[in-house]
């Protein structure tokens, strides 16, 4: 058997339990749609974070849950008649045909950027009034704020080197500490949201995923401080108890390791 048959195979010896669980266990059975949607959510986490360890093992566990997730949604849709597996595999791979006409007709590209571009003016030749509405509502602000810059970029609505967007960072930053000096609280989170959207498009200049870097630094930081706390029960003298010059010093041992 080759690697393709192999392939086939696995998916529909899942497509087989899948019809089972659905028809025989009480769980399975009661699920919905909506049910399954924040169960779905989770599992893209899960895999977010085995992707940061880079723990490939735990990315291949993570990717079957998923998996599963599409194959139950589709099992649900082919119950009301609405679409099927087939019908999920086929959309995408027209999509994927249409949307690569370098690939799949005579377009000619010179490099990723124009993919990119002639990525988002296609979906506005499929009937989209705007680039911005592929950007789910319910996405992180973060992830959103990278996603409708992404988007808009690829129409040309961009800076052109990364030094200017830095300066407009500076600018934004000058323009909260004058409203932090003012003491002006109807503005200041105005103010601060303009700078966090510069940070994460000035992370975009510098080919830098901003929410993975924030969660890499979160993990770093949760790291250091349960450092920090194992040393302060090894001495029997509880955080609050200490000063910040004596849990300094345990810090600097923490960002050593």
């Amino acid at each position: 058997m080759n690697n393709r048959e192999a392939q086939l195979n696995a998916f529909d010896r899942l497509l087989y339990i899948m019809d089972d669980l659905r028809e025989k266990c009480p769980w399975d059975r009661k699920q919905t749609l909506e049910s399954l949607r924040h169960l779905t959510i989770e599992e893209t986490y899960e895999l977010g974070d085995a992707i940061l360890e880079n723990d490939l093992n735990e990315i291949k566990k993570e990717l079957g849950d998923l998996l599963l997730h599409i194959v139950f949604y589709a099992k649900i849709g082919s119950e009301k008649n609405a679409f099927d597996i087939a019908d999920v595999a086929n959309g995408i791979c027209d999509k994927l045909i249409d949307r690569h006409p370098h690939i799949y007709g005579d377009v000619e590209v010179a490099d990723e950027e124009e993919v990119k571009k002639n990525w988002e003016n296609l979906k506005l030749k499929e009937g989209k009034k705007s680039v911005l509405e592929g950007v789910p509502k319910s996405l992180p602000a973060m992830v959103k704020a990278n996603r409708i810059q992404d988007k808009v970029a690829g129409v040309g609505f961009d800076w052109e080197e990364p030094k200017q967007v830095f300066e407009k960072l500076k600018e934004e930053l000058g323009e909260l500490q004058h409203e932090v000096n003012e003491n002006n609280t109807k503005k200041i989170e105005a103010e601060f949201g303009d700078v966090l959207f510069s940070m994460i498009n000035y992370a975009r200049f510098l080919k830098v995923d901003p929410e993975s870097a924030l969660e890499r630094t979160n993990k770093k930081f949760i790291k250091r401080f349960q450092y920090l706390e194992e040393k302060a029960k090894a001495v029997n003298k509880p955080l609050r108890d200490m000063t910040l010059a004596e849990m300094d010093v345990f810090w600097e041992e923490a960002k050593k390791l």
